[in-house]
């Protein structure tokens, strides 16, 4: 693993990728790391660029928030050719980051010791989407939404907090029909389907507190179809970690999901709009099939 790609996202955690990059860029060089460098310039360029790289590289580096480790490893995956993911968290809720050993992110690029996680894969309408930490359908999908409408100078837990106020005047609750693994389908009227290989979202949303990301099952929380007060009941509980046992919720495990709808649905995948209009998800686990630098 002599020679690394860092992908760039310059504008990830609103700016914060570009501010600390030259500080992250002196510690790589210093760690004796050989690297080459491009940035991104649009959303969804570093797909192509993380396909094309696994060709010529043994590891590409997601410098940046969520959304651009999960583009990066959309690409890994299509290409298929084993090369590895390592993360520099600079964005604004780093989920996927809290998933590998504590430590300093360089340090752990460094140490080149790759392992085996597990990734997620959604098939809806022909097209094909992976997701590192979750997906959801619901509350989560359209607040990932309005946090691109929440004003640049609230970062972190605010701007997620304003993004939760901006989904509570105006959110979906979708009646749908759920089948885990090879278990009877089942009809569930819901604000929120979270498929998680990951526990949390929105830097503090736990919504799966004891998901595994290498244990070859996917976590899910199915939460019932909810007023404004009930779900503002609901989130400290979530940020906390404690709704397990809450029974206006399921949380449960499953290496293949399908959901479908007779109305169009809005997706997120790790921060990202994956589809605004599915009507039939099919979900599935692939158990280390994601070679990460941890």
């Amino acid at each position: 693993m002599n020679k690394l790609l860092v992908i760039v996202n310059p504008t990830a955690g609103r700016g914060r990728a570009r501010r600390e990059w030259p500080r992250q860029a002196a510690a790589l060089r210093a760690a004796g790391l050989t690297v080459e460098v491009v940035q991104t310039r649009r959303p969804g360029e570093a797909v192509d660029i993380a396909e094309r790289a696994a060709l010529e590289y043994e590891a590409v580096v997601a410098a940046g928030g969520d959304g651009t480790v999960h583009e990066v490893a959309n690409g890994l995956l299509r290409a298929g050719t084993g090369a590895a993911l390592g993360v520099l968290p600079l964005g604004s809720g780093d989920d996927f980051a809290k998933m590998l050993p504590p430590g300093d992110p360089v340090e752990r690029i460094a140490r080149r010791t790759v392992r085996p996680m597990d990734a997620g894969r959604i098939r809806a309408g022909g097209v094909t989407r992976y997701f590192s930490n979750g997906m959801d359908i619901g509350f989560g999908a359209h607040g990932s939404r309005n946090f691109r409408k929440v004003p640049p100078l609230l970062t972190g837990l605010g701007a997620y907090l304003g993004a939760l106020a901006l989904t509570l005047l105006r959110y979906p609750i979708h009646a749908v029909r759920l089948q885990l693994d090879d278990e009877a389908p089942f009809a569930v009227t819901t604000v929120m389907t979270a498929v998680m290989n990951g526990r949390s979202f929105g830097g503090s949303f736990h919504v799966c507190p004891d998901a595994l990301a290498d244990d070859g099952e996917l976590d899910l929380l199915i939460v019932e179809g909810l007023g404004r007060l009930a779900i503002l009941g609901l989130v400290p509980k979530i940020m906390r970690g404690a709704h397990g046992g809450d029974p206006r919720l399921r949380l449960t495990r499953a290496r293949r999901v399908l959901i479908e709808s007779d109305a169009p649905l809005l997706v997120e995948a790790d921060g990202e709009i994956a589809f605004v209009d599915a009507r039939r998800l099919e979900i599935e686990v692939l158990p280390g099939g994601l070679p990460v630098l941890a």
